[in-house]
């Protein structure tokens, strides 16, 4: 039967307009000025390498299409890639010690425990996605559920399938949380709805739902009868919608801007100077000849002229009339499409923050401080993004251990994301780094934390150390004894010298 969707936060409200949001922000929109600002689609289209096809006067765009397999250049990706492989968590640190809250100890297991729902749900390797994911495409998210056997289930979801909305006014404390994707099973679309108090699971038979925004009901929808729940809707127990967004860039636009969102016109004037060179390059590479004064016979059987001279190095060209004259035109000169492109790099990578040799690859004679300095800006904006991302992480954890039942974890607002060092650093400058902050009285496992070395190993490091120091621990020392002798015989000297009667 027909959802209805005319109540305000009814769910079949939440489901046409979580629905017509999420299906509005795939494609392109073109504002009232004709700026056209890029959808999902597009933009992931662009991280992968799939630019439109520039417009090329007078040459057919089959053609530029097939000049453009091997004239693209994906200087989009490294944009991406050059932040988000510095992009490593490491760790979480839930440390309320000398609060009122947990002691050292505790804080330390609760590092574990966090730790353990981590390596449970491999976010090693997913933690990259959702990174990639928010850079890419502006936002991400988390999904956090609670598994068969009670634990947490974390997974990346991408913003072309989810979507949520704030509370009015507060954009910190999500309304709802909708998940639409199509079933490969079955061939049916289906939706999971989340608000704070309920669950709804929402199925069509229609491959691509629409969604106009004003319908008083939604035909084709219905709910999903599950086994616990015919009606397709569920207590929310967590009491919270239970998606975390990272949004990435939220100070250029609230929900969100993409890594390479503003040098997509650039990546497309590289494009169009790409094309352009290899039409230089495939139609005036070489120089054309030409001939004056000739008479071109004609081949008696088709009628066609006959070509007079073919090109070999290995052949003289003589001709019986005087008056001939031979010449050629002069080759196109591809340098100034080669200097139209490095232009265009050299501004891609001022605007973006990446290092000139990130996109150059040439590096000669350059000093390590000189490519520390390149590098500034990249660490400036790895830095911004840890900030942003590792609000949302914490967030994650929080709902992580809200599912596992500990609610004091999940209200520690003291929780922090450790993440790995983005700045390269050579062993050495670590080791003498840890040497100088040990005279300072740095706390030796914050010393292994600033090397780069993970919680997990830091917690096998002080097992060894213990093993270690046990092992080396020096045997009793002789000297007392030999002292305690010395003793022992002066004492028996003087009984003696007692027990010698008096000379006198």
């Amino acid at each position: 039967m027909p959802i209805d969707a005319s109540v305000v936060e009814s769910p079949g409200w939440w489901l046409q307009r979580l629905g017509k949001k999420l299906l509005d922000e795939r494609d392109d929109r073109t504002s009232d000025d004709s700026e056209v600002t890029p959808g999902l689609t597009s933009l992931r289209h662009a991280a992968e390498g799939k630019p439109k096809l520039p417009h090329v006067p007078g040459v057919d765009p089959r053609e530029i299409r097939e000049w453009m397999r091997d004239a693209r250049t994906n200087w989009l990706s490294l944009v991406i890639d050059s932040p988000g492989e510095r992009l490593g968590v490491e760790g979480f640190r839930f440390d309320d010690a000398g609060s009122g809250g947990e002691s050292a100890d505790e804080a330390r297991v609760s590092d574990t425990e966090a730790n353990r729902i981590w390596q449970e749900n491999s976010m090693d390797a997913d933690s990259a996605l959702v990174h990639y994911g928010a850079m890419s495409q502006r936002r991400a998210f988390v999904l956090v559920e609670r598994g068969d056997d009670g634990r947490p289930v974390l997974t990346h979801e991408t913003p072309t399938q989810v979507s949520v909305e704030h509370e009015q006014g507060n954009r910190r404390k999500l309304a709802a949380g909708l998940k639409l994707w199509r079933d490969d099973w079955t061939g049916n679309t289906r939706a999971t709805l989340w608000t704070p108090t309920e669950v709804h699971e929402f199925t069509t038979k229609t491959a691509s739902p629409t969604f106009t925004g004003r319908a008083a009901e939604l035909r084709g929808w219905d709910a999903l009868a599950l086994p616990t729940h015919p009606d397709g809707s569920r207590t929310n127990d967590l009491g919270v919608v239970p998606i975390v967004p990272f949004i990435n860039r939220r100070n250029r636009r609230p929900e969100g801007f993409a890594e390479h969102e503003d040098v997509l016109s650039i990546q497309s004037r590289i494009n169009l100077s790409l094309i352009n060179l290899i039409a230089a390059m495939k139609y005036g590479a070489f120089k054309q000849r030409w001939a004056a004064g000739l008479e071109v016979d004609e081949d008696p059987m088709t009628g066609e002229k006959i070509q007079p001279f073919q090109l070999d190095i290995r052949k003289l060209w003589t001709v019986d009339n005087p008056e001939a004259r031979f010449g050629e035109f002069a080759a196109t000169d591809l340098m100034p499409y080669v200097r139209a492109v490095e232009a265009a790099v050299q501004d891609l990578a001022a605007i973006s923050r990446t290092p000139p040799h990130y996109l150059i690859g040439a590096v000669v004679n350059v000093s390590g401080d000189a490519l520390k300095a390149a590098e500034t800006g990249l660490i400036s904006k790895v830095r911004d993004r840890q900030r942003s991302f590792g609000e949302s992480w914490e967030n994650v954890m929080r709902l992580a251990f809200k599912v596992t039942g500990d609610d004091a974890r999940a209200s520690a607002w003291s929780a922090e994301t450790i993440w790995r060092d983005p700045e390269s650093r050579t062993i050495s400058e670590l080791a003498d780094a840890a040497v100088k902050k040990a005279s300072a009285g740095v706390p030796w496992r914050q010393r292994m934390e600033d090397m780069g070395y993970t919680p997990a190993q830091i917690s096998r490091m002080e097992i060894d150390r213990a093993a270690d120091a046990l092992n080396t621990a020096p045997t009793e020392d002789p000297q007392p004894a030999s002292l305690q002798a010395k003793r022992d015989s002066r004492t028996l000297i003087t009984r003696e010298a007692d027990d010698v009667p008096d000379a006198a």
